[in-house]
């Protein structure tokens, strides 16, 4: 069977820690969803959004010494590690840098953290279970070696074991754990409950729809971002401002990539409560963020936003309010 490419990731859905049935438990990485394909020919690599990210992240291209025998086709996240936890900040540094230098790959490099094998020298391994594919790429022996991971999962049954990990976790101020049914399958580009997102703090995707001038040591540059979602219908909505978070470096960047996408007016379906607009230079909405925050208000409105960074492996139209 010929190797299936381009191929759209699987994705979970947000939930709570599941109480019955046999699911694997892992790490939630904090990094960018790839998946690489691997032949004779070379090293393939895509982003959620289908672009080829390979001379982004080069570091996947040691991929073809790792399996010089075999066709596969991988599933994973690119990672910046810092003081050996995911970095998401120290990340930024690479996600938007389309032909990183030697000296940023020195000073910001990435592993592959892989997690699933959905191809391997002619099986399609779609509807073979979570746990059987596990155990196909435990067998490829890529743990640990070039710029490659392969963190093991935790059986739910362990129950001893799961609380010690989700206690980490909280510890370690990490995002929380995936979830995973034993004996679930793959599908392409489908949001799926028998994968599950257990999150420690929440974060959204939010369309970056303007700004506003800061001021202190931020004059002349950005102050704060007013966001918005898609709704049902794609009307794009109001949804709050965050103006915490941010680094030096990333105000900068933000800055840069907000000038050129000015427009005279909100790009909002419906009007903006007043107290938000005055001094606002609306822009395009074409640049998608992530945010963490504390809850949601009644009115749909983020409670505590704190900024993460920009995420140009999303398209702004996939930034909904069913995220």
């Amino acid at each position: 069977m010929t190797m299936p490419w381009p191929v759209e990731p699987m994705m979970a859905a947000t939930g709570e820690l599941p109480a019955g049935g046999r699911w694997g438990l892992e790490l939630k990485w904090d990094g960018v969803r790839v998946i690489a394909q691997v032949t004779a020919d070379g090293v393939r690599a895509g982003g959620r959004r289908g672009g080829d990210v390979l001379v982004r992240y080069p570091e996947l291209s040691g991929l073809s010494d790792l399996l010089p025998h075999h066709d596969a086709l991988l599933d994973g996240e690119v990672v910046a590690f810092e003081s050996g936890r995911p970095s998401f900040e120290r990340l930024q540094r690479r996600m938007h840098v389309s032909r990183p230098d030697p000296r940023l790959i020195r000073e910001v490099p990435v592993r592959y953290v892989v997690f699933d094998v959905l191809f391997l020298d002619g099986a399609l391994l779609y509807d073979t279970p979570y746990a059987d594919r596990r155990k196909i790429l435990a067998g490829l022996d890529l743990a640990g070696t070039g710029p490659v991971e392969v963190p093991p999962y935790l059986d739910s049954d362990d129950t001893e074991q799961v609380e010690e990990l989700i206690a980490f976790t909280r510890e370690q101020h990490l995002e929380g754990v995936m979830a995973k049914r034993l004996d679930s399958p793959y599908r392409p580009g489908r949001r799926v409950d028998f994968w599950r997102k257990v999150k420690n703090f929440l974060t959204r995707e939010v369309v970056v729809c303007g700004w506003k001038p800061g001021k202190g040591r931020r004059e002349g540059g950005v102050g704060s971002l007013l966001l918005g979602e898609y709704d049902g219908k794609g009307r794009l909505g109001f949804i709050g401002h965050v103006g915490t978070g941010f680094t030096e470096r990333a105000l900068d960047e933000l800055y840069t990539a907000l000038w050129p996408l000015r427009r005279p007016t909100a790009p909002y379906d419906d009007p903006v409560p007043r107290e938000y607009v005055r001094d606002v230079q609306w822009v395009e909405p074409m640049l998608v963020g992530e945010v963490a925050y504390s809850a949601l208000t009644r009115e749909g409105r983020l409670r505590h936003p704190a900024w993460r960074g920009l995420r140009d492996d999303k398209d702004p139209l996939e930034v909904t309010s069913e995220q």
